[in-house]
């Protein structure tokens, strides 16, 4: 069974959704990311499909060799889509006309190398991740704070897991719960703040959003240990109590500063503020 928890991987600014095989030890990586990280193509799947049919020995071949996986779409949906490993990927470029083949290829073997030397030295993904948030212009304390965020929520989704809760559906009405009490919007009405489609809703989060959230989600994970909740009717409650402590510490926060917390700012919007000499 292929591991499912999918991880984003950059190429030049582009985002190639992606996930480790445990049992083969390889690399999937979502097509249509691919054709359009090669292609700059505004839609890519209907660029695949027009490939598919015009190169039939390559439609025959991605139909019989590349399976369809379940991968996290940027609304945190868990979708089907076509998926290729390393040998695949490399065939599909051969009838892509793009000028990134040669340097897509020398990634993706870099890419390869670097998750062989992770498992060795589980430091090295930090380093990668940190690597990747600098290119696309993020500060160093940002950076600091998100990655921190992304290890207290594997916290807690490892709390949720080990009561059998559901990635996808369940984790993302959970999550939702929380956002909704400390923030008073839901994940969806929060993008929608922010002026966000399909960009992710925590790397659009400014230094102060993601303390709060980070402490909602630490709450929730800290509330459920000592509580065990066993129905998900139990879990709700504790989310929105884990909500509720973040929620108390915005409006405090608000109250002694007169600013607030939720800003309407994405990460574009504060690069170019740094840019001016500006803060976030």
């Amino acid at each position: 069974m292929m591991n499912r928890s999918t991880q984003v991987i950059l190429f030049k600014e582009k985002s190639i959704r992606s996930f480790w095989d445990e049992q083969e030890e390889e690399w999937y990586f979502s097509v249509v990311d691919i054709v359009e990280a090669l292609t700059d193509s505004t839609n890519p799947t209907d660029y695949l499909k027009k490939l598919r049919k015009r190169d039939a020995l390559l439609g025959e071949y991605l139909g019989t060799n590349c399976p369809q996986v379940e991968m996290q779409t940027p609304g945190g949906k868990l979708r089907k889509t076509l998926a290729a490993n390393t040998q695949q990927v490399f065939r599909i470029i051969q009838s892509i006309p793009s000028k990134k083949a040669e340097p897509f290829k020398l990634w993706l073997a870099e890419v390869a190398n670097q998750r062989i030397d992770q498992l060795q030295d589980p430091e090295l993904s930090i380093e990668q991740a940190m690597l990747d948030y600098k290119r696309l212009g993020y500060s160093d304390s940002w950076i600091n704070q998100r990655l921190k965020s992304i290890e207290i929520r594997k916290e807690l989704t490892d709390e949720w897991k080990k009561h059998g809760l559901q990635e996808g559906g369940e984790f993302a009405f959970l999550t939702d719960v929380i956002y909704k009490t400390w923030a008073e919007k839901t994940a969806k009405e929060y993008k929608k703040f922010k002026g966000l489609k399909k960009e992710n809703l925590r790397d659009n989060m400014t230094n102060k959003e993601l303390v709060i959230n980070m402490l909602a989600e630490l709450s929730t994970k800290e509330i459920s240990e000592v509580t065990n909740p066993q129905s998900f009717s139990e879990h709700e409650e504790v989310a929105k109590r884990g909500g509720s402590v973040a929620k108390e510490a915005r409006l405090k926060l608000e109250a002694e500063t007169g600013k607030k917390v939720v800003t309407p700012q994405s990460s574009k919007q504060r690069h170019l503020l740094r840019k001016d000499g500006k803060n976030d």
